[in-house]
């Protein structure tokens, strides 16, 4: 299970269609098919950049059943189960069916600002619940709470079911702490494009990649370097410092669906409160 999810995980877009914002199945089944030919090693469906937080949870469940029908066991799948309501998000996983689904990615309690015993004591609420293995997911910037490297050894220590976390902090001292103090079978991997290399450099054994999406090549290619310490891997992660700007000029997921709406392997619509880049910003798009 600790190899299940190192390397290029795919964040994967939820792709909506032009006439009514309804689920768009065929393109999601061409955006699938996409990072498989082009070798990512895992995905990730109903994350932050599948704009969840707009589904029903009859949505929710089609999109990942859809996705694991579609993966048909060729890439390992994790699927998104968080929330800041502890006993719906159980509630949710109780009802589910996990099976053909390999882990599932749960998410720091946002806007509520637990404290970090009540960090621990949610998910271990998750993990009595959940029948598969759980990825925790650290993401400040989004949450409004940090868990710190402390509650996340503690975690780790407390439950098997814990089998790494994806780090978005941005705080690399954090990240250092985390790997410095789990167990080899813990898998520690970077939340965020930019800092592949920074990650992978203290221990970190791969991405869960917004990037991915409409390059997946590349960044399997950048996540192996940085993976293997290789020579010129921290130039190459420079090389993409612009691409990643772009992606994330306007938020997520606009930049990278707007990438791919000029791949077409998608149409360029988010739900709102998110909205498609501006013009300008879809020139610049172009024009990379």
């Amino acid at each position: 299970m600790m190899d299940t999810f190192t390397g290029t995980g795919t964040a994967l877009v939820t792709p909506f269609k032009a006439s009514d914002q309804s689920i768009d199945f065929e393109a999601l089944e061409k955006l699938i098919e996409f990072q498989i030919e082009n070798k990512v090693d895992f995905l990730l469906s109903l994350g932050t950049t599948a704009e969840t937080a707009t589904m029903s949870h009859e949505e929710r469940h089609q999109v990942y059943n859809f996705t694991r029908e579609k993966i048909n066991g060729r890439v390992p799948l994790m699927v998104g189960f968080g929330g800041n309501n502890t006993a719906e998000v159980i509630k949710h996983l109780k009802e589910a069916d996990l099976k053909g689904v390999d882990g599932i990615l749960s998410v720091v309690p946002y806007y509520s600002k637990p404290t970090q015993e009540g960090i621990f004591q949610h998910f271990m609420a998750i993990a009595k619940a959940s029948p598969v293995p759980i990825m925790l997911y650290n993401v400040p910037g989004r949450c409004g709470a940090n868990m710190d490297a402390e509650t996340t050894i503690r975690l780790f220590n407390a439950s098997d079911k814990f089998i790494g976390i994806k780090e978005a902090s941005g705080d690399i001292d954090q990240v250092k702490q985390i790997i410095e103090n789990a167990s080899d079978n813990k898998t520690i991997l970077s939340g965020d494009d930019a800092v592949i290399y920074d990650v992978c450099k203290v221990g970190g054994k791969g991405v869960i990649s917004v990037m991915a999406n409409a390059f997946p090549a590349k960044t399997v290619q950048l996540t192996n370097n940085c993976m293997a310490k290789s020579v010129g891997s921290e130039k190459e992660q420079d090389s993409y410092a612009e691409l990643i700007e772009l992606l994330f000029k306007e938020g997520n997921p606009a930049g990278v669906k707007a990438f791919l709406h000029q791949k077409g392997i998608i149409k360029n619509v988010l739900r709102l409160p998110l909205v498609p880049v501006s013009d300008e910003t879809y020139k610049e798009i172009s024009n990379f």
